[in-house]
């Protein structure tokens, strides 16, 4: 055998084709890991299921199994709460490992059971690395029940392991000679317990087994929560047998051509069903004539290396084409998270665009030379005497001009404080609409919905009134220092006119608050003439060609501000995406893997002839529930002398119950044993005899 940590391809050796299919899993694991699935798009929970349980597939099984595959073949056993799981494995090992009792839920550790000499393959993290690791002795039958196997404080208990065992999570690995080489079984928790927890181990450690032996019993094999996980088999196409516990003398053929049938229905046919007949344990041990269809089934699959292979190949591929498909839908949902993320980013965008466009409206159209800047344009310049005579008399209205314009802001700041005023409140308004119809956007929105929750984004930011009235003094600036700059080149004209900066940066922010569609005061003529008198003062000073460009750059410098303002507000917005990089996020790497896995060869060279098909029951094994006869069988109802190997291995039943009737004949109608009764009384608390 080789070593645990050393891959090995069929019969143990090198396979150069399984390392193909191992790289190529590898590379689907980190796509997987990679996949980023954090906005509620439709869809999603399925999908994040899919990816966790993917990632479960490759982790806890495909990974190991193809790191590993000369390891022992994983006998899970699992099922309902109650049907005898932990009761059957202390039968066939002749000794309680697992505990079982009538308090539920009793397996909340679950036990593995292998071979001394396997012991390697579990004490590493080779499988289910997620669980610590405890070892545990088998403790001798007895009446008294006990809660669990006794710990073991040898080199593998350490502290962190016993830690993790009081808080109830992690492997008992127990060492039974009787568990023949090759084998190893766990006795899962139920698939239905109170216990969350519980539950969801007990679905990982099912997905970790090479082979599921399903135990349920024959008065609840057709419950609704085992038949999912059956409809999961079959879909994964995992080697699977069904133990039918507690069948009661005389139903055997009855419940097993209906479970057949269900099977069947199921997408299920030829699964091995083995049937334990109703029994009282005795010191917590059913006879071992009752677990021999089931030890007889194991034994004969263990010492059988084809038939081993065949439910390793089984699971293997059944996995591998389940994980293809998985990856498929979780590629897709890839691409939703990315075209949420594109919608809510274009709704944000939307409302600050429109926010922009709003401002943009509102400082062309003439609406700001209305109210407070009209009345203090009117102030400096006198506007009723001007209108009257503006072109003749410039020098008039020039010298009661002069002493604002002389660059002496602080003489008359009303002007300029009442424009400030004005786009402040122009632009805080926008911003207020953008941000409430951007969070009504998202509420309505699943994708969006789930990012607000905490987050106060329906109104501006709480500094938006301090950053705005700093932007817009900076663009007031701006102004002044296009005037200064346009008026270097045309010094004698200026002095001569005797215009300050000032006055004249007021006159062109007059004439951009009526410039709609590029035109200027003397297309648009509003507010009593306020921009028409503006714009006649600077066509006096710099021309008419330069006002219009003036008037034109102080308008970009205006939006790209304000565009700065409101860009920084819808931040708050996508900074939430940003954050969670669904945007730049594609399902095609992880396509492209997937592609990779379903085109790499199985690692398993052709079966030889005669070898058993994947799936089948081991050669020997008795599938219908009565143990397997031949040279050798011990006596009736007695155990062959223990030699090793499972309990119950060559028993047959007592002369009583072969056949599940009375070996003397006895009449079917007579009154049965009040421990026997059928699994109909058990149900309906009915006493009496079988019709």
């Amino acid at each position: 055998m080789p070593p645990p940590d050393r891959p090995a391809g069929p019969g143990g050796g090198a396979g150069t084709s399984g390392a193909t299919l191992l790289d190529a899993l590898e590379q689907l694991r980190t796509r997987l890991d990679q996949a980023v699935l954090p906005l509620q798009a439709p869809g999603a929970d399925d999908a994040r299921a899919l990816r966790r349980q993917a990632l479960e597939q490759l982790d806890d099984y495909l990974l190991p199994r193809l790191r590993a595959s000369a390891a022992p073949v994983l006998a899970v056993l699992g099922g309902s709460t109650g049907a005898g799981k932990s009761t059957l494995v202390n039968s066939l090992l002749g000794a309680r490992v697992s505990a079982a009792g009538v308090l539920r839920p009793t397996t909340r550790w679950p036990v593995l059971v292998h071979h001394p000499l396997d012991g390697r393959w579990f004490s590493t993290d080779r499988v289910l690395p997620g669980l610590a690791r405890l070892t545990a002795r088998a403790a001798d039958p007895g009446p008294a029940a006990d809660p669990g196997p006794a710990a073991d404080p040898g080199p593998a208990a350490d502290p962190a392991a016993g830690a993790a065992r009081r808080r109830g999570a992690g492997l008992t690995l127990v060492a039974s000679e009787a568990v023949p080489q090759g084998l190893a079984l766990l006795d899962a928790p139920d698939v239905d317990s109170v216990v969350e927890e519980n539950r969801t181990l007990s679905r990982q450690l099912l997905a970790a087994a090479d082979l599921w032996l399903f135990v349920t019993t024959a008065a609840r094999y057709a419950d609704a929560v085992p038949w999912e996980l059956l409809h999961d088999a079959a879909a994964r196409r995992t080697a699977l047998a069904i133990v039918l516990d507690r069948v009661d003398p005389g139903e055997e053929d009855a419940v097993r051509t209906h479970l057949r049938a269900m099977l069947d229905a199921q997408g299920l046919p030829g699964t091995p069903v083995l049937l334990v007949p109703e029994e009282q344990p005795v010191d917590g041990l059913l006879p071992a004539w009752a677990v021999a269809p089931v030890a007889e089934w194991l034994t004969a699959l263990a010492a059988d290396p084809q038939a081993r292979a065949g439910v390793v190949g089984r699971t293997r591929d059944g996995l591998v084409a389940d994980l293809a498909t998985r990856a498929g839908r979780v590629a897709d949902a890839v691409d939703a998270q990315r075209d949420a993320d594109a919608r809510l980013r274009a709704a944000v965008a939307h409302a600050y665009d429109q926010a922009a466009d709003d401002v943009a409206r509102a400082t062309s159209d003439g609406r700001l030379l209305r109210g407070e800047v009209l009345a203090r344009w009117q102030d400096v310049v006198g506007t009723g005497e001007l209108m009257r005579s503006v072109e003749e008399r410039v020098g008039r209205w020039r010298d009661r001009l002069t002493a604002y314009v002389r660059g002496r802001r602080a003489d008359d700041p009303a002007l300029a404080e009442a424009i400030g005023r004005s786009l402040d409140a122009v632009v805080v308004d926008a911003a207020e609409r953008a941000a409430e119809h951007a969070d009504a956007a998202w509420r309505a929105d699943p994708a969006g919905a789930g990012l607000l929750d905490g987050l106060a984004l329906s109104r501006a930011s709480t500094g938006i009134r301090a950053r705005v009235a700093d932007e817009v003094r900076a663009w007031q600036d701006d102004v002044l220092a296009l005037v200064r700059d346009e008026g270097a080149g045309r010094r004698t004209q200026a002095r001569a006119l005797s215009f300050g900066v000032n006055g004249l940066g007021a006159a062109l922010m007059l004439v951009v608050f009526a410039s709609t569609g590029g035109l200027t005061g003397a297309e648009v003529g509003i507010a009593g003439g306020t921009a028409l008198l503006a714009q006649r003062l600077l066509e006096a000073v710099f021309g008419d060609d330069a006002v219009r460009r003036l008037t034109a750059t102080a308008h970009d410098l205006l939006r790209t501000r304000v565009r700065g303002v409101l860009d920084a507000e819808a931040a708050r917005f996508t900074s939430q995406l940003d954050a969670l990089g669904a945007g730049s996020a594609t399902g095609e790497p992880l396509r492209a893997a997937t592609a990779r896995v379903v085109a790499a060869p199985a690692p398993d060279a052709p079966a030889p002839a005669g070898a058993a098909p994947a799936g089948a029951a081991p050669a020997g094994a008795a599938h219908g529930g009565g143990a397997a006869g031949g040279d050798g069988a011990a006596p009736p109802g007695r155990e062959r002398p223990a030699s090793g190997g499972l309990r119950g291995v060559g028993t047959v039943p007592p002369p009583d119950r072969a056949g599940g009737r009375a070996a003397d004949g006895a009449d079917d109608d007579a009154p049965r044993p009040p421990h026997r009764r059928g699994w109909w009384q058990r149900l309906t608390g009915r006493d009496g005899t079988r019709a």
